[in-house]
């Protein structure tokens, strides 16, 4: 494959992944103060050193909601007349509920929740709980089988209490936020952010106290009202240090431009929680429908920013389905495997598995395996972009690549938990470095699990093909991802290996 063109951009030592903010009047004393961190030098032969982002602390906002929501499903068993549940259904209830309650992402933060705005969502929730209980105890002894009328009895029942213990752990969240708010910034263009900073700044109530207006579009120096105005990357770095930024809300979507995107991996990094506020009313403009219309923020609608995958659950889903299927395939492969070693090792010598080191999640590097296609005393330039049609490969190596044999013992990397069934191809640091730089969005691929197939690859983006083509789809499928789309892709790469129609990466 070849190269793009476009010329790598250099780092500027700002601490920062993307471009500087736009300039602003005013602003050359506050650039020219000292940073926090010495500037890096310029390495354009390594990865950036990625940061795991700060774990957001999300405990303290959501095992409230959680023992609210077990403590009703475990007083609504109990209350029941004796012979419809015993009480060792209580604690099966209470974690099928909160499992429910988390599909339905009602333990998600946000700005000014309400209890009864959920009702719908807890009702119906409570009504699935309460018939699959009916449904197993009836299939169990039916001799005990829920009537209709306790079957009712117990889903009002159980909503009213979650409701209560749901506006009781709200209010208690109003209180501790106006008594104790968290920091924030506004990151957006012109009077839009300054709207959304007053707006906080005056309802102590959502528990957000704006330190600062990062202003994406080099406005004039008071439209950040009595807050300090950000103009720079660095601004936004020293402020969000310096304040202990725990929010971060957008007036913009962050992929609205190069300047706010470029502010996304910072926060991140620090563990701020993303929002995207609406203050110019689009959505009331145009009639489109906003995502959560049930979120506002002094009537603005508002809505978190989540990183894809959101839920812990739906992530350890993934990797146990990973450690399952790539166990059973390595059992069902050995045979093949054992016969690629043989025709590696006598067309090519010995040295049967190629190791290569390579980017993983949250750009934790991991030792690739592969079977060798290359002879046995030629090694892979890491700074080579492909050997595809390379003199040095053996009739075996070449037919490995076009059939994709050769990467069969990455399967063992995703027993390890090095890589993913499903997920962005990995790379090496050194085109990890060139390609962050040259095509934006390539380095956000990494915050998902790196794997051995992926949209990409059923695309047809594998080899010689746009880098830029493939961080959109990555991209898109991290954006996208559910354990549904996992099994597609994993379908449509079998019927093309079959096919014999992928080739190496």
């Amino acid at each position: 494959m070849t190269m793009d063109s476009a010329p790598a951009r250099r780092h500027t030592g700002q601490g920062g992944t993307g471009p500087a903010l736009a300039p602003a009047p005013n602003t050359a004393a506050r650039r020219a103060a000292p940073a926090i961190h010495p500037p890096r030098g310029p390495k354009a032969d390594r990865a950036r050193t990625a940061v795991r982002p700060q774990r957001i602390r999300r405990r303290g906002l959501v095992l409230p909601l959680l023992t609210a929501d077990a403590l009703a499903a475990v007083l609504t068993v109990t209350a029941l007349p004796v012979p419809a549940l015993p009480v060792e259904a209580a604690a099966p209830a209470a974690l099928l509920l909160t499992v429910l309650h988390a599909q339905a992402g009602l333990y998600r933060p946000r700005l000014a929740p309400s209890a009864l705005l959920e009702l719908p969502a807890l009702a119906g929730r409570s009504a699935v709980l309460w018939c699959t209980a009916a449904a197993v105890v009836a299939a169990v002894d039916p001799g005990r089988a829920l009537g209709w009328s306790v079957l009712l009895a117990a889903v009002c029942l159980q909503v009213v209490l979650t409701c209560a213990g749901r506006g009781f752990v709200n209010q208690c969240r109003r209180r501790t936020a106006v008594r104790r708010p968290a920091s924030a910034l506004v990151v957006g263009p012109g009077a839009g952010a300054g709207a959304v900073a007053a707006a906080l700044h005056g309802r102590p109530e959502f528990g957000l106290r704006p330190v600062g207006v990062a202003d994406t579009a080099g406005g004039e120096e008071g439209e950040g009202g009595a807050l300090p105005l950000l103009a720079t990357h660095e601004d936004v770095r020293r402020a969000v240090i310096q304040n202990s930024v725990r929010h971060a809300v957008f007036t913009l979507p962050p992929e609205a431009d190069a300047r706010t995107a470029s502010l996304v991996r910072l926060f991140h990094d620090h563990g701020c929680r993303l929002w995207l506020a609406d203050p110019a009313g689009t959505a009331k403009v145009t009639g489109m429908r906003v995502a959560c219309p049930a979120d506002q923020l002094w009537g603005y609608a508002v809505q978190p920013l989540l990183p894809r995958p959101a839920r812990p659950l739906e992530r350890w889903v993934k990797r146990g389905l990973d450690a399952v299927l790539a166990l059973v395939a390595l059992i069902a492969a050995a045979p093949v495997m054992a016969a690629c070693a043989l025709a590696v090792r006598i067309g090519d010598g010995p040295g049967v598995i190629f190791r290569q080191e390579r980017v993983g999640l949250y750009g934790r590097p991991f030792t690739l395996l592969k079977f060798r296609t290359l002879r046995a005393d030629e090694h892979e330039a890491a700074t080579r972009w492909t050997v595809a049609g390379d003199r040095r490969m053996s009739a075996v190596g070449s037919f490995l690549r076009k059939s994709s044999l050769d990467e069969l013992p990455q399967l063992w990397n995703v027993v390890r938990g090095d890589m993913s069934l499903v997920g962005p191809r990995p790379e090496r640091p050194f085109f990890v470095a060139k390609f962050s730089t040259v095509h934006p969005g390539y380095e956000a691929r990494h915050r998902m699990p790196v794997g051995i197939t992926g949209l990409a690859q059923i695309n047809g983006l594998r080899g010689d093909t746009s880098i830029e083509d493939r961080a959109r789809f990555d991209n898109h499928y991290i954006d996208t991802w559910s354990l549904w789309q996992d099994l597609w892709i994993l379908a449509r790469t079998a019927a093309s290996f079959f096919r014999f129609r992928l080739g190496g990466s």
